[in-house]
Formats: C-alpha cells, sequence, structure tokens
C-alpha cells in the first residue's frame, strides 16, 4: 500500500488518464486528477469520486500549479485530430508550456515525473519498425504538426531539465490505444470502426486500408506505464510502448465487422495529409528495462471494448453517442 504518496494525474480524466487513476487507487496511492474537460469527461471518473484516496481539480495546465505531490503523470494533451486540430496553438501550448509548468513543480517538489509522449513524435517514418534512436519524419509546419511537433519539444524539455536540474523524469512514447473510455467522436480508428460497425454504416477506410498500425490494449499499456515509473532513477527513456503485434486498416475494419456480425461495408476516401503509412515498435528496450510487453491480443481486447460502445448506444442513441454528436465521416488514424 502506498497510502502515504500523493500522485499527481494531468488529463486525468481523459481515457487512458482515467484507468491510469483507477490502477493507482486500486494500489493505495492517494491520486489528485488535473483536468480542464476540454476533451475528459466526468464519466470516465465517476466511479471514483467519492473516495477516500480520489480528488479531482479542475485546471488548464498552461497555468501555474500549487499542490503538494510525491509524483507526476504528465497525460494532459488532446491526443487526436479530430481534437488537436480544433484548436491547434492552444495543442502546442498545452504541450510546451504544460511541460514547463509541470516540470517546474517537479523541480520544486523534487518529484519524480512521467510524460506521456507519442510516437507520432516518428512522423511518416522512413524506419520501420521505430526504435527509440530513430529521429524521426515530421512535417514541422503541416496540420498535424501543433500535436507532432509539441510533443517532441516537450521530450526536448525533459531531458533538458534532467540534465540542468537531475529532475527524475521518465519518457514514454506510446503507440495506438484502444479499449473502453475510449472518446467515441474522437476519430480514433478502433472506435470510429466500431461505432460504423454497430450502427449498420459504412466503415471508411482511407487510401486503401493497406498502412499499417499496432494496437494496444489500455490495461496493457497503463501497466507499461507503472513499471516505467517504478524504475531506478538512472531509466529515463524514451522508451516505446505499444503492442509490435502489425494490422492492415482493412484487417481491423474486418475483425470488427466480424466480432459483431455487422453487415456495414468498407468504403474507401481519400488519404489526409500526412497520414503515416506504417507505425509499428521495437519494444526491445521495454521487454528488457521493465519486463513488459502486451498481453491482450488484438481480437480479444476488441472484444472487451465493444459492450462499451454498445451500452454508450443504448444509453443515448445513435446520434448521440455519450451526449455527443457523432460525426460519420470516418476517422484520421493517430498514435494512441
Amino acid at each position: 500500500m502506498h497510502l502515504e504518496r500523493r500522485v499527481l494525474v494531468t488529463g486525468g480524466a481523459g481515457f487512458l488518464g482515467s484507468h491510469l487513476c483507477e490502477r493507482l487507487v486500486s494500489e493505495g496511492f492517494y491520486v489528485i486528477c488535473l483536468d480542464n474537460f476540454f476533451t475528459g469527461t466526468h464519466k470516465n471518473i465517476e466511479h471514483l469520486i467519492g473516495h477516500k484516496s480520489f480528488e479531482v481539480l479542475r485546471h488548464d495546465i498552461t497555468h501555474p500549479l500549487f499542490v503538494e505531490v510525491d509524483e507526476i503523470y504528465n497525460l494532459a494533451c488532446p491526443a487526436s485530430p479530430v481534437h488537436y486540430q480544433r484548436d491547434p496553438v492552444q495543442t502546442t501550448k498545452t504541450s510546451v508550456i504544460g511541460s514547463i509548468i509541470v516540470l517546474g513543480l517537479a523541480k520544486r517538489l523534487r518529484a519524480k515525473v512521467f510524460q506521456a509522449s507519442t510516437s507520432e513524435v516518428y512522423g511518416d517514418p522512413s524506419v520501420h519498425p521505430q526504435t527509440e534512436a530513430y529521429w524521426g519524419n515530421v512535417n514541422p509546419i503541416g496540420p498535424r504538426s501543433c500535436y507532432d511537433e509539441g510533443k517532441r519539444c516537450a521530450e526536448t524539455l525533459f531531458f533538458d531539465y534532467w540534465r540542468q536540474h537531475r529532475i527524475p523524469i521518465k519518457v514514454a512514447r506510446i503507440f495506438n490505444t484502444y479499449g473502453p473510455r475510449t472518446h467515441p467522436n474522437d476519430g480514433r480508428v478502433v472506435s470510429s470502426f466500431i461505432v460504423q460497425a454497430l450502427m449498420g454504416r459504412d466503415i471508411t477506410v482511407f487510401g486503401e486500408g493497406q498502412q499499417t498500425r499496432s494496437f494496444c490494449y489500455v490495461d496493457d499499456l497503463i501497466e507499461g506505464f507503472v513499471r516505467l515509473m517504478a524504475t531506478e532513477e538512472q531509466v529515463t527513456g524514451p522508451i516505446n510502448l505499444g503492442n509490435p503485434s502489425e494490422f492492415t486498416i482493412v484487417e481491423l475494419a474486418t475483425m470488427i465487422i466480424d466480432i459483431i456480425g455487422s453487415k456495414s461495408k468498407i468504403v474507401n476516401r481519400p488519404l489526409p495529409q500526412d497520414d503515416p503509412k506504417q507505425r509499428r515498435p521495437d519494444i526491445s528496450q521495454a521487454r528488457d528495462v521493465l519486463g513488459w510487453e502486451p498481453a491482450v491480443p488484438l481480437r480479444r481486447g476488441l472484444e472487451k471494448t465493444i459492450p462499451y460502445f454498445e451500452q454508450l448506444i443504448a444509453r443515448s442513441g445513435p446520434d448521440r453517442i455519450g451526449g455527443f454528436s457523432w460525426a460519420v465521416n470516418g476517422y484520421a488514424p493517430l498514435a494512441r
């Protein structure tokens, strides 16, 4: 038990953040969940509200923050093109200024701090699979760059604070992740396909659907977070966390149709700008340093995820899933 250990989770009401808060509370940590609720939602954490070891702080991480904690997980940032392109300037500020705020807090408290980076730092990679040593192939002025370059700058800040101030840091590069509590209207490929299949609508695939992704179930990813945070101070990362099993987008769509028994058909649309053609992590470091690798195969993870969206549709109706008007015009593949 860790009742004396206070942990701050920024972005704690989001998809990944809520699962992390849940895990930490279950292990006896006192958790402060910080979120501005731009993409996070109270529904993700409502089962934790009232717990003696959990509190919620509504706050924008780009503004000064004064709390007393022992560890910090920095997950605050919109993570899908639908959301981060809605206000690209704020997205960059969240990654860059938010990191400065979090690192300044860690410096004052001498707290260990975890940065949720992303495989988007690799851009449209020319190296496959991607190792942590690869510097990436990123368009710095494209419509996705507010997220890609924001996260790259955040990594720079984390490593400079470590080198200059010896702040204990942990940097994880997250690849495509899915599971319950994924926002139904954020354009993630798994949630978009599941909702379209459940509603019997056409499943929209960009290009020929031969671009590949590697899908990691959320519980596996959170296990990676916790293991990385528990490592000795000399382990800083960056460390890739994702599933090295690679699937084409068409294979994913076909699998979802099969599990649901849907009559949906696959339709093709033009590729969006800067959409990566391949994305698969080399997780050798995670295996060697953390003793970690994903345990949940894609089909099993989808079977655990689909009921969540079935419940959202049953509660809200097909056009307003989870209280949000749902866009039917496809998805933009991304790293989480």
